[in-house]
């Protein structure tokens, strides 16, 4: 029984899964069902409009480090080990007293709203249903509010001053919040030529992209190197602005260099996220995967090294773990399973990875996440 539950969570859906698109109006054929990260996307692709699929899917200029993300785990290899006893497989671990189902944790990804109305709380309920740690700053409040037991950290580019970072902080702690994510990579708004060509209006971001009969001229269109600010001044003082509010952790998302690891355990961070912004800030940047392993060795063990960028198989994170993450956060992964079907789409991603990094731990001969080692990834 337990072995014929594995195959269907693994393999597919029963004929009337409520993830099985209908047939086009006068088209024969059938859409199948999607067996894979990848197949999310292209249906999402075909629903969406056109500027919500370049705003979620695209990155910055030339889309050199967009590429490199993906083009990273083509580079290193998987070297798995044989008579070992996988009869059982626990993908389960823990992070600052969280015992979590899994390694994989929702990051946070603007634009939600792009895809449905409220849908930074249908990616919240998503969240609950499959016991998988949310990063967002919107959409989980609700949940809060009625008791649920939703794992959630909140994400903040920063404040400009202390006094409102201490307040931040304190307002996240009484809401429920078990951990402040700062990403540090988004100083200013950057230069994404697909948004430019769309001529897309930021402010789509909370209202939703207009409809195709109805006639909205955008009011702020994207401009070439537009100069937005963000937080700009934000220095590694932020860390203690925000532990003086609130005893939290507080996790750096943006790190890519060994110096800035190292200074961040020295200024007090909880923990860092190896994160280029998907692609989306500055061009060029190294891919995550590849920056990870000079990472993880810079920070010696002191704190949890986490890790995001172009994961969309259970051997990626498997790469990922191997290399010395802890966890990996996925941010468009979960939004091509809402753009496909909404909330059941988005809890079908996330069981999907996690199946699939199961069945990878178990062919690698790794039983849990403590047997997963260096030795496991060799770089072509």
């Amino acid at each position: 029984m337990q072995r014929r539950e594995s195959i269907r969570l693994l393999l597919g859906f029963a004929a009337a899964s409520p993830l099985r698109p209908q047939s086009a109006p006068g088209k024969a054929e059938d859409v199948l069902t999607p067996v894979n990260i990848h197949e999310f996307e292209e249906i999402a692709k075909r629903k969406l409009n056109r500027l919500a699929y370049d705003f979620i899917a695209g990155g910055v200029e030339d889309e050199l480090t967009l590429r490199a993300n993906r083009d990273a785990y083509a580079r290193w290899f998987l070297v798995p080990r044989v008579m070992v006893d996988v009869s059982a497989v626990d993908i389960g671990t823990e992070l600052f007293g969280m015992k979590l189902e899994s390694p994989i944790i929702i990051a946070p990804t603007g634009g939600k709203n792009l895809v449905l109305p409220d849908a930074d709380q249908v990616v919240a309920k998503a969240a609950l249903a499959t016991k998988t740690l949310i990063c967002s700053a919107t959409g989980v409040q609700k949940l809060l509010e009625d008791g649920q037991p939703l794992n959630w950290w909140t994400n903040t580019t920063g404040h400009p001053t202390k006094s409102a970072a201490n307040g931040y902080a304190r307002r996240i702690a009484d809401q429920g919040g078990k951990g402040i994510v700062v990403t540090v990579d988004n100083q200013y708004q950057s230069n994404r030529d697909r948004n430019n060509r769309n001529r897309f209006d930021y402010g789509y971001m909370t209202s939703g992209v207009p409809k195709p009969d109805e006639k909205r001229e955008p009011r702020n269109p994207a401009l070439a190197a537009m100069w937005q600010p963000h937080t700009p001044n934000m220095t590694w003082d932020y860390i203690g602005w925000l532990r003086s509010g609130a005893d939290l952790p507080v996790i750096l998302k943006g790190i890519v260099s060994p110096v800035d690891a190292e200074l961040a355990v020295k200024h007090g961070a909880s923990a860092i996220v190896v994160s280029n912004h998907g692609g989306r800030q500055l061009d060029g940047v190294v891919g995550t995967l590849d920056a990870l392993p000079d990472v993880v060795s810079a920070v010696g063990g002191k704190i949890p090294v986490l890790m995001d960028g172009g994961l969309r198989r259970g051997s990626d994170i498997l790469k990922a773990l191997g290399l010395g993450a802890k966890a990996v956060l996925v941010g468009r992964p979960p939004l091509w399973g809402l753009g496909a079907f909404g909330q059941p789409g988005v809890e079908r991603v996330l069981s999907l990875l996690a199946a699939e990094l199961k069945l990878a731990m178990a062919l690698a001969g790794k039983p849990n996440l403590a047997a997963i080692d260096r030795g496991l990834v060799r770089r072509a």
